[in-house]
């Protein structure tokens, strides 16, 4: 009766002299087969700091050489550290106190086209188009479905036109 020891856990076990003889008989149980079979390695969250097992693929595709336990910290990452500032694909030279200005001025929040009320999609609108034409007579609030129509239907933007003047 063969007496053999498991690759991995070094644990010893009976093998059958046919399991032998195929090249079977390494590994005492499935779970040693299973971690025998294993190529990546454990690497830590950037964010989170958790220890997360990648498998080769993911450790060679990595563009940052950055690793993440699931999306949430990689989109916590993205907007904390990749996509701010001059980084962002909306970003327009800085000037975004527009917003700030309607806030202030007291104009009551809400969308000049449709009355919506929710702020959560209210936009500061600059009528002339120029962003960096901050004066209050050139900003209004729209929400962000007539904004987009402002922007791409010639007759919502006459009608903006007429409500504004």
């Amino acid at each position: 009766m063969p007496i053999v020891k498991c690759k991995i856990c070094k644990k010893e076990f009976y093998a059958k002299p046919s399991w032998l003889k195929q090249g079977w008989g390494k590994y005492c149980s499935a779970k040693c087969q299973h971690k025998a079979q294993l190529r990546g390695k454990f690497v830590k969250c950037f964010i989170c700091k958790k220890q997360v097992w990648k498998a080769p693929k993911a450790l060679k595709h990595s563009k940052s050489g950055k690793y993440f336990c699931n999306k949430s910290c990689q989109t916590l990452w993205r907007n904390k550290f990749v996509y701010i500032g001059k980084n962002h694909p909306n970003w327009k030279n800085g000037h975004t106190i527009y917003r700030d200005i309607l806030q202030r001025s007291k104009k009551e929040e809400i969308c000049t086209l449709c009355k919506t009320k929710d702020r959560r999609v209210l936009a500061a609108h600059h009528l002339d188009g120029n962003r960096k034409n901050i004066k209050l007579k050139n900003l209004v609030w729209l929400c962000w479905n007539c904004h987009f129509l402002v922007h791409h239907d010639k007759e919502t933007k006459k009608r903006l036109m007429a409500v504004v003047v």
